[in-house]
């Protein structure tokens, strides 16, 4: 059973205190131990404490040493390992290649804890301090997740082979685990074989019989049409319904993918986030220093998972799935609760969201019986007819949880996709009143990426109508007395962008928008996502015509730079306060912790 407001022992002595000669599973993690319901790690361990299982977390251990990945000992059934919220590689490097300085996840904040390919080191720790151990090792988490198959390393520059294969572990769980962990962890408990759980990676001497082979590694790594077709061939078995199991060689052997787990239902996604999360620091971890992402982890709440917006740079979709989860009101409301009741609350929930703040409540009927569909998107090139965009839930939830005693400001700090705004011809405008009334900290995130309808249709991102939703906004502020502004997102050197067209938007920006935007990045080609895909074979994956590609780093700087006008004065958006005044927003409720385009939104597991 559960014990209310008690970590997950992290120590010897908690073990110890508990009675525990040996845990079932330790989970080792390149976070710190931050026991939420936004932590992957902190979620896996309460899912399998649930289960009755005894559950242990080793955080950010050591790899130069012994002392941290032999303290609890070995676990009797396996050892989970994840890098944590962000693929480690991301998290330890900027998109032009240079040492990130700081880590959110980390205490005190220096970013010196997470190794490079955290999932690869982490597992060789254990091997090496646990030599001749039986005890499998799982990965999981966004890390092992998106480089579960061959995939392009742009800080390596090759084709690197699977994850599971280079690790040298046993198996691997891909996607948000909370199913398949309890599935495999009851297999391996009762000596079963956990080879046809939905959801894992395993390592076999042979094809399986019905599964789709793909081309093999040695190929792939050789030939960009290879790679292609094998990326191809893997995106489009990426849902629960319609998903074949996925085969490679590699070399000798053969990886075996099943098909994936289906989406956790309304009352699932309630249990996980209800789960009793202490919400705060483990004090192995806090004695270290203070971790920045708990400003927002600790009194945040996730309405909802998954993205159908299935943008061509962004890893979401393929994690969490094309498939959007709801909690129900109920559970949010009582979550709410739960959080005014907690120490240095002040009355702000800085984030009630998801990948995106406004997918909450509506889903396509036909897609939740037939699944996802293979010859278009959701909201690509334009908001699909058989979506039907209602805010009127999201709505309804945000006006129930601003009334809860002890609230005073509930914020919609994710970001939000206008398309689905002007999309609902019904509650749209009213959400939108709704949201600038009393949900935005002084700005409101959303993420046209671009203006350039080649370089938008390469992104998978349709071309908004982004004046009319500015327009709009502003509006709706004017009316509500509110000094508040919009924060845009941009994107420099993704496939099929050049100088021209970065020049291009941020003459738009100057003109039309009347701003010079802060939020820009470069693009990162990351593990698994169809724009890196194009950024290998530099073409378009559909049309099979040539594109563009800038893989200059000195060139992607020219394109960052100019948008952010670098060595200019920032330009003004009508509506916005001067930038003296914004500074306070900036660093108030809603903040989110950094974020890396090109990596997932959200903090996945």
């Amino acid at each position: 059973m559960n014990t209310p407001h008690r970590f997950l022992p992290a120590t010897r002595k908690e073990m110890d205190d508990l009675g525990w000669e040996r845990p079932d599973v330790i989970l080792v993690t390149g976070d710190s131990y931050v026991d939420a319901p936004a932590i992957g790690a902190a979620v896996v361990g309460r899912v399998l404490e649930r289960s009755g299982f005894k559950v242990a977390i080793i955080a950010q251990p050591d790899i130069q040493s012994d002392r941290d990945i032999t303290r609890l000992g070995e676990p009797a059934l396996f050892w989970g390992v994840t890098g944590g919220s962000l693929d480690s590689m991301v998290a330890n490097y900027t998109a032009s290649g240079k040492k990130r300085k700081r880590c959110d996840y980390t205490p005190g904040g220096d970013n010196i804890r997470r190794p490079d390919r955290a999932v690869i080191a982490y597992t060789n720790l254990i091997r090496r301090h646990h030599k001749g151990s039986p005890v499998p090792i799982v990965l999981g988490g966004i890390e092992a997740s998106l480089r579960r198959v061959p995939h392009y390393d742009a800080w390596q520059n090759r084709i690197r082979g699977s994850i599971l294969f280079d690790s040298k572990a046993d198996y691997l769980l891909y996607g948000m685990g909370e199913r398949s962990v309890v599935e495999l962890a009851r297999a391996l408990a009762s000596g079963d074989s956990p080879d046809d759980i939905a959801g894992l990676c395993r390592k076999s001497d042979a094809p399986v019989p019905g599964y789709l082979e793909l081309p093999p590694l040695e190929e792939v790594k050789k030939d960009k049409e290879a790679f292609a077709r094998m990326f191809t061939a893997f995106k489009a078995n990426a849902d629960a319904i319609t998903a074949r199991g996925l085969v490679q060689k590699h070399d000798t052997r053969y990886l075996v993918q099943n098909p994936p787990q289906p989406p956790l239902s309304e009352g699932e996604l309630d249990d996980v986030n209800e789960l009793p999360f202490t919400r705060e620091l483990h004090p192995l971890c806090s004695s270290m220093g203070e971790v920045r992402a708990m400003e927002t982890i600790r009194f945040s709440i996730a309405t909802h998972r998954g993205c159908y917006g299935d943008c061509n740079f962004c890893a979401i979709a393929l994690h969490q799935g094309r498939t959007v989860s709801s909690r129900s009101e109920d559970s949010i409301l009582r979550e709410t609760k739960t959080l005014t009741t907690l120490p240095g609350f002040k009355g702000y929930i800085l984030d009630a969201g998801g990948p995106t703040g406004n997918m909450y409540g509506f889903e396509c009927e036909k897609k939740l019986k037939k699944g996802a569909c293979s010859d278009r998107r959701c909201l690509y090139p334009s908001v699909c007819p058989a979506l039907k965009p209602d805010h009127s839930r999201l709505i309804s939830l945000l006006k129930k949880m601003q009334r809860v005693p002890g609230i005073k400001k509930v914020f919609s700090a994710s970001g939000i996709r206008p398309d689905l705004v002007l999309a609902d011809k019904k509650k749209g405008d009213l959400y939108l009143k709704e949201v600038v009334a009393h949900h935005t900290s002084g700005q409101l995130k959303i993420a046209p990426e671009h203006t350039s309808d080649k370089v938008l249709s390469l992104m998978g991102k349709p071309q908004t109508e982004l004046i009319r939703f500015r327009n709009r906004f502003l509006e709706l502020t004017e009316q509500a007395g509110m000094p508040q502004f919009l924060t845009y997102y941009f994107m420099a050197a993704h496939p099929g962008c050049g100088q021209k067209e970065m020049e291009e938007l941020a003459r738009f920006c100057r003109t039309e928008l009347h701003t010079r935007p802060e939020q820009a990045q470069i693009f990162t080609p990351t593990p698994s996502t169809l724009s890196t895909l194009m950024y290998v074979t530099e073409k378009d994956p559909e049309t099979g015509k040539p594109v563009f590609v800038e893989k200059q780093k000195e060139a992607k700087e020219r394109q960052k730079a100019a948008l952010k006008g670098t060595g200019q004065g920032h330009g003004r958006d009508k509506g916005r306060k001067p930038a003296g005044d914004r500074k306070k927003h900036a660093t108030g409720p809603g903040r989110k912790p950094g974020r890396h385009k090109g990596s997932p939104r959200k903090k996945n597991r």
